[in-house]
C-alpha cells in the first residue's frame, strides 16, 4: 500500500472514529494499557536494541536518556493512559448555544480535527501519549518517530493498534511510517491530512512549514528564560534555576537563558555558579557576568541558542523592562518565568512577555500537558492559532456549528415577516 493509499484509509477511518462514544474509546484505552503491561519484556528488548545501536552511533547522552523506555517509563505511561481515561470525553461538547428565533437554535459543538500527522523525536513514551490522546479525541493518526527509537516505536505502535482494533476502534485509524522519504511524501497529502504536528529542531519545523500546504501546529526552539528580579527571594531563585536547568536538560521546557537584575547579580551569580558546577553546567555569560565569575563570554548567537544540554546562558539586565524586551526579541514563545516578591512587577512581566506559558515563582519545567491535567500532550504550540502552549485533548479538537429548526426559511427574515431574537441559551445540543 502506498502512503497515499494509507492516508486515504486513515482519513476514512477518522470519520468513524469521530462518532465513537466515550465509553468505547475508554475501553480501548484500558485494553491498550493492559497490553503494554503484558508485553513489557518484548518492549524492553526492543528498546535495548535501539539503545545499543544508538550508543554505537554516538548519540548524545541526554538523547540516550530520552530514548530509554524501562519499567519505570512503562509504569508512567500506563498511569498516563489511565489518567486520560478519567477525563471527560471532549467530543460533542456544547461550546455555545444561541436562539436565533423561536425553535431556531444554533449550537457550537466540539469535534475532532480528522487525520493528524505527527513527527516526533526519539522519546518512545511520546508515541504512546500521542496515540492515546488522538484516540480519546477521535482523531486518526499518521506517526513518524525518530530513527533512534525504530524498534521501540514499531512494537509500541503494533501493540496500540492491535489492542484498539480488538476493542472495536475502526481499522486503519493508526499508521506508523518509518522513512524520511515518507515524511516528504506526507507533506503533499493535503487532501487527506488535516494537521501536521512536528516536534524537532528549528530547522526541521521550518522545513515542514515551508514545504507543505497542510496547516502546521507546533514549536521550533524551546528557548526558555527565567528572570530574577531585584525583589526576588534569592534562595528560591537558586532552587528554581537548578530545577529549570538540570531536572531534565534535553527537553523543550528546560531553562536556556537566565536573566538577572543588576542589583542582585553580585550576590546571586557566584553562589549559583558553585551550585551549577556541582551539576556539571557550563555558564556562558555576558560581559558583566564575566566580570563577576570566570566563564565563557557570550556572542550574539548565544541568546538565540537552545542547548538541550548542561549549558546555561546568563545575562545581567538593568530592569524588568529590559528583561521583557530581551525575552520578546530572543525567546521562542515557549515558557518564561519571573522570580519576584512584587506582585505588580510579576503582573507586568506576565502581561507583556509574549509566550504561551508564563510563570511566577515557578520552574519552567511545569509547562507540560500532563502537569496541566490535559492527559499528556502531543506537543507544545507557540503558534497563535486555535491551540497554544501544551497541546492536549482540547488542542486536538475543532468545532462545528449545528443549526436546528422546524422548517425555517431565510426569506421570512429577509422580507421582514420574522425577526431574529439572538438570545443566549443555557442548554446542550440535543443528543440521540
Amino acid at each position: 500500500m502506498t502512503l497515499h493509499e494509507t492516508a486515504l484509509s486513515a482519513k476514512k477511518a477518522s470519520t468513524y472514529l469521530a462518532s465513537m462514544n466515550g465509553t468505547d474509546k475508554n475501553s480501548a484505552l484500558e485494553l491498550i494499557a493492559q497490553e503494554l503491561d503484558a508485553n513489557r519484556v518484548q518492549i524492553k528488548n526492543a528498546n535495548s536494541a535501539d539503545i545499543e545501536r544508538s550508543k554505537k552511533e554516538n548519540l548524545a547522552e541526554p538523547l540516550l536518556k530520552r530514548l530509554l523506555f524501562d519499567d519505570k517509563k512503562i509504569d508512567q505511561t500506563i498511569k498516563g493512559i489511565r489518567d486520560l481515561i478519567e477525563l471527560t470525553d471532549p467530543v460533542g461538547k456544547t461550546l455555545m448555544a444561541t436562539e436565533l428565533d423561536t425553535n431556531l437554535e444554533l449550537f457550537k459543538t466540539s469535534c475532532p480535527i480528522g487525520l493528524i500527522g505527527v513527527i516526533f523525536e526519539s522519546r518512545p513514551d511520546a508515541l504512546v501519549q500521542i496515540s492515546s490522546l488522538c484516540l480519546k479525541s477521535g482523531n486518526a493518526l499518521l506517526l513518524k518517530g525518530g530513527s533512534e527509537a525504530f524498534e521501540t516505536n514499531r512494537i509500541l505502535s503494533d501493540i496500540i493498534y492491535k489492542a484498539s482494533i480488538k476493542a472495536g476502534m475502526p481499522e486503519s485509524w493508526l499508521f506508523l511510517i518509518e522513512t524520511r522519504a515518507e515524511v516528504r511524501e506526507m507533506l503533499n497529502l493535503d487532501e487527506c491530512i488535516d494537521l501536521i504536528i512536528p516536534r524537532g529542531s528549528n530547522e526541521f519545523v521550518q522545513f515542514i512549514m515551508n514545504n507543505s500546504n497542510i496547516p502546521v501546529l507546533g514549536h521550533a526552539d524551546g528557548i526558555c528564560h527565567l528572570y530574577v528580579d531585584n525583589e526576588a527571594d534569592l534562595k528560591m531563585a537558586e532552587n528554581l534555576i537548578i530545577d529549570s536547568k538540570t531536572q531534565s536538560v534535553a527537553v523543550c521546557n528546560a531553562l536556556e537563558t537566565l536573566l538577572v537584575h543588576h542589583s542582585v547579580a553580585k550576590q546571586l551569580i557566584p553562589d549559583l555558579k558553585a551550585l551549577l558546577d556541582k551539576k556539571g553546567v557550563r555558564i556562558i555569560g555576558c560581559e558583566k557576568t564575566c566580570s563577576i565569575i570566570d566563564c565563557e563570554e557570550a556572542t550574539p548567537e548565544t541568546w538565540k541558542t537552545e542547548y538541550l544540554d548542561y549549558i546555561l546562558s546568563v545575562k545581567i539586565v538593568d530592569s524588568t523592562e529590559d528583561a521583557i524586551d530581551h525575552i520578546n526579541k530572543y525567546g521562542s514563545g515557549h515558557t518564561d518565568s519571573i522570580v519576584t516578591s512584587n506582585k505588580q512587577t510579576a503582573d507586568i512581566f506576565m502581561n507583556l512577555v509574549d509566550s504561551g506559558n508564563i510563570f511566577w515563582n515557578a520552574s519552567t519545567r511545569f509547562s507540560d500537558g500532563f502537569v496541566y491535567g490535559f492527559g499528556a500532550e502531543v506537543g507544545i504550540s507557540t503558534n497563535k492559532i486555535h491551540a497554544r502552549g501544551p497541546v492536549g485533548l482540547d488542542g486536538l479538537l475543532i468545532y462545528k456549528y449545528k443549526l436546528v429548526g422546524t422548517g425555517h426559511v431565510r426569506a421570512d427574515y429577509s422580507n421582514g415577516t420574522k425577526a431574529y431574537t439572538h438570545q443566549p441559551l443555557k442548554k446542550e445540543f440535543p443528543q440521540g
